[in-house]
C-alpha cells in the first residue's frame, strides 16, 4: 500500500527554464564550472516549482536530459550519433527525430547517468517530499537505434540494452533511491500491434533485481513528443496482460482522453496502486482546483483512496513553464480539497 491516500506526484520531466535552453545552444561560451552551476540552478528551479505546488513526490525535472530519453544515447558505446531524420521541416511529428547507427557492441561503462541525477536531487531538495527517479526502459531506448547484422531487430537491441538498464536500477537503489519509475511508453504505444505478454516479460526481467527493494512504478502513456501522441490512445490492448508487471504502481493517462476507460483503474487497484493522469499536459486549458476535485471524486467511484495517486498525464517538458506551474498548483489544491472532505 502507498503511504499517503490520494497522494500527489509527477511523472518525471519538467520544462527547462528559458535561460537554460538558450545556454544549451551556446555551450562553447561556458566553462565546465559554469555548466555545472547552470545544471544545479535548473534543478533548483524545478524543485522550487514542485515544492511550492505542494507535491508529495518530486523529481529533478530531468533538467540534464534531452527530450526524456535522447540524452541517454550519449552514454552508450557502440553507436554512431544521430543519423539525419527523414523529415526536418513542416509540422512537428515523430519522424523528425533522428536515429543512431549501431557500429559495435552496445555497452554503457559509465552507466546511464541517472545515479548522478538522483544524487544531485538529494543534495538540492528540501526534506519532506519523497524523491523519485525515472529511467527509460530498454524497449523504449531501442526505438532510436537502427538494427544491423549483430542486432537484427528491435527486440535484439532491447535484449542488449536490458542488462544496462537493470544495472542502472540496481545502482540507484544502492545510492538510496526509494522510488523509481521505469518508463516504457513505447510498450503502451505499440501494444496494439505487438505481443503484450512479451512486453511484460521484458519489463519484469529488467526490474527483477530491485523488486521489493524500492517502490517501483511504470508510466503507460501514448507519447508526448511536441505535445503529440504516437499510438492509438486505448488501454484495452495492454490489459489484462500488463497487470502482471512487477510494480507497486501503474500510471495511466486519463485527462487528455476525457477519462475514457476509467473503469480500468478499478482493475489495477485490485492488485496495486494506480496513479491517474488528472491534468492534461497537451492542453493549455488550466484545470481549476474544482475541476481536479471533481475528477478525483470520479476516480473514487472505481478505486479506494488508499490505492489512488494523482499526477499530470505525462511529463511536463513539452508544456510551457507558466502553465506547468499552474497545473501542478491546481492539481494539489483539488486533491487536498477531496482529502479534507474524506478526512484523510
Amino acid at each position: 500500500m502507498q503511504p499517503i491516500p490520494l497522494r500527489t506526484t509527477v511523472i518525471g520531466s519538467y520544462p527547462f527554464p528559458a535561460w537554460l535552453e538558450f545556454a544549451s545552444q551556446h555551450l562553447s561560451a561556458f566553462g565546465p564550472a559554469d555548466v555545472a552551476e547552470m545544471v544545479d540552478d535548473a534543478v533548483v528551479a524545478a524543485i522550487h516549482d514542485q515544492v511550492q505546488a505542494g507535491l508529495d513526490v518530486i523529481t529533478d525535472g530531468e533538467q540534464t536530459r534531452l527530450d526524456f530519453n535522447l540524452s541517454f544515447y550519449g552514454y552508450l558505446d557502440g553507436i554512431e550519433q544521430e543519423q539525419q531524420p527523414a523529415r526536418r521541416f513542416g509540422p512537428p511529428a515523430h519522424d523528425q527525430r533522428g536515429k543512431h547507427r549501431i557500429v559495435g557492441e552496445l555497452r554503457a561503462p559509465r552507466g546511464l547517468g541517472v545515479v548522478e541525477e538522483f544524487q544531485r536531487l538529494q543534495r538540492l531538495a528540501p526534506s519532506g517530499p519523497t524523491l523519485k527517479a525515472s529511467v527509460p526502459g530498454p524497449y523504449t531506448l531501442s526505438g532510436r537505434l537502427i538494427p544491423n547484422e549483430r542486432y537484427p531487430d528491435r527486440y535484439a537491441i532491447t535484449e542488449a540494452l536490458l542488462p544496462i538498464v537493470r544495472r542502472e536500477l540496481e545502482a540507484l537503489v544502492e545510492a538510496g533511491c526509494q522510488e523509481i519509475c521505469v518508463d516504457e511508453p513505447s510498450m503502451s504505444c505499440y501494444a496494439y500491434r505487438e505481443d503484450p505478454e512479451r512486453f511484460v516479460d521484458i519489463f519484469n526481467r529488467t526490474v527483477a533485481p530491485v523488486v521489493g527493494r524500492c517502490r517501483l512504478s511504470t508510466h503507460l502513456c501514448f507519447g508526448n513528443y511536441k505535445g503529440r501522441a504516437v499510438g492509438p490512445r486505448r488501454y484495452a490492448p495492454m490489459f489484462p496482460a500488463f497487470l502482471k508487471m512487477a510494480v507497486d504502481e501503474i500510471h495511466v493517462e486519463m485527462a487528455s482522453r476525457e477519462f475514457a476507460e476509467i473503469e480500468l483503474i478499478g482493475q489495477i487497484a485490485a492488485e496495486r496502486d494506480v496513479a491517474v493522469g488528472i491534468v492534461d499536459v497537451k492542453s493549455y486549458y488550466i484545470e481549476t482546483p474544482e475541476d481536479v476535485a471533481e475528477r478525483v471524486r470520479l476516480c473514487l467511484r472505481h478505486a479506494p483512496p488508499e490505492r489512488l495517486a494523482f499526477a499530470p498525464d505525462c511529463g511536463l517538458s513539452q508544456t510551457a513553464r507558466w502553465a506547468a506551474r499552474l497545473k501542478l498548483q491546481n492539481l494539489v489544491a483539488g486533491v487536498h480539497q477531496v482529502r479534507q472532505e474524506l478526512g484523510v
